[in-house]
């Protein structure tokens, strides 16, 4: 079921299903609260309220205009917004991509609202000390002769333009990139030769992922037509002021039960997996590092069963 719901200064629409315990969907980019189809369906039938989030900026839950207003302070707050509103104390926090950078900083900064948490395809990075993130990108990669980090040419204020376009074209490049059916040598690394946009990068013969229908599809282009892709893009230009909001946050571990979720072929991993490896030092209390072999980026709806295998075995052991 789809319904609208009023937190501070947001109108969120959500889907939701099912009774029990409260259990938290964030996707990621660019994606909606529709990628977590698959996981609402077995969540709910396995006991678990699931409500799963169009997030500020994305599809009927827009938000506000100014790039400012798309901070990882914004982003939480949103969420701790909406438990209020949905008449619960507590939950559990699933993200995938930027939504899993999301789930991370809501255990980090409201342990008392987000008593467990799932990490999707990106795992958790703690604020690095020295200064903000996107001049060390810049550096990094310049050294290493790999050019920009897509990240990083998404600070243009115009950048996003490319894709607004032709939503579906993009769409259906963004999808066949990072996807793991798709051929290895097709996959996008995140990097980009400079000058060169996003789009340019990935092959005009792009096809719809396997599991991707093309209604499903519609669905998305039909989003992103209405709404752009400013916003979404916002979420990235606040990186570097992410950074200076979060000295607070400096050095300071989650301790509730945790769960990271990857694909082995994620192209993501070509610049966030060593993160992987320091997790641990991070998460005290792990439960688990599931890696699904031959998986993409879109790891929840390319291998829903196996998701949702792993997510319902986490919940079911935070239980008394």
């Amino acid at each position: 079921m789809r319904r609208t719901l009023q937190t501070d200064g947001l109108t969120q629409s959500v889907l939701e299903a099912g009774e029990g315990p409260l259990v938290l969907l964030i996707h990621g980019f660019p994606e909606l609260a529709i990628s977590w189809t698959a996981q609402i369906e077995a969540l709910a039938a396995a006991g678990f309220r699931v409500v799963a989030p169009d997030m500020r900026g994305y599809g009927q839950t827009l938000g506000p205009e100014r790039t400012e207003d798309f901070s990882i302070l914004h982003l939480v707050g949103d969420m701790v917004d909406l438990v209020r509103a949905l008449g619960e104390d507590a939950c559990v926090v699933v993200g995938h991509d930027w939504g899993s950078a999301v789930a991370w900083s809501c255990a980090l900064m409201r342990p008392d609202v987000f008593r467990a948490v799932v990490g999707m395809s990106v795992p958790f990075q703690p604020r690095a000390p020295g200064g903000p993130p996107i001049k060390a990108m810049k550096a990094l990669t310049a050294r290493a002769g790999l050019g920009d980090l897509y990240i990083v040419a998404f600070q243009s204020i115009v950048a996003h333009t490319d894709l607004d376009l032709d939503p579906t074209v993009a769409l259906r490049k963004c999808f066949w990139a990072y996807d793991g059916a798709t051929a290895a040598a097709d996959r996008h690394t995140g990097f980009l030769p400079p000058g060169v946009p996003l789009l340019a990068t990935i092959s005009d013969q792009a096809t719809l992922p396997p599991w991707m229908s093309a209604d499903h599809f519609a669905q998305y282009v039909a989003a992103f037509t209405d709404g752009g892709f400013k916003r979404p893009f916002d979420w990235y230009r606040n990186l570097d002021r992410n950074w200076e909001l979060t000295a607070f946050l400096q050095g300071k571990t989650i301790n509730q039960p945790s769960l990271f979720i990857v694909g082995a072929d994620d192209p993501v991993r070509h610049y966030a997996g060593r993160h992987e490896k320091t997790q641990g030092d991070w998460l005290t209390d792990l439960r688990g590092q599931v890696e699904l072999d031959g998986a993409g980026h879109w790891i929840q709806q390319e291998r829903p069963d196996e998701v949702n295998a792993a997510l319902i075995g986490f919940l079911r052991g935070l239980e008394p």
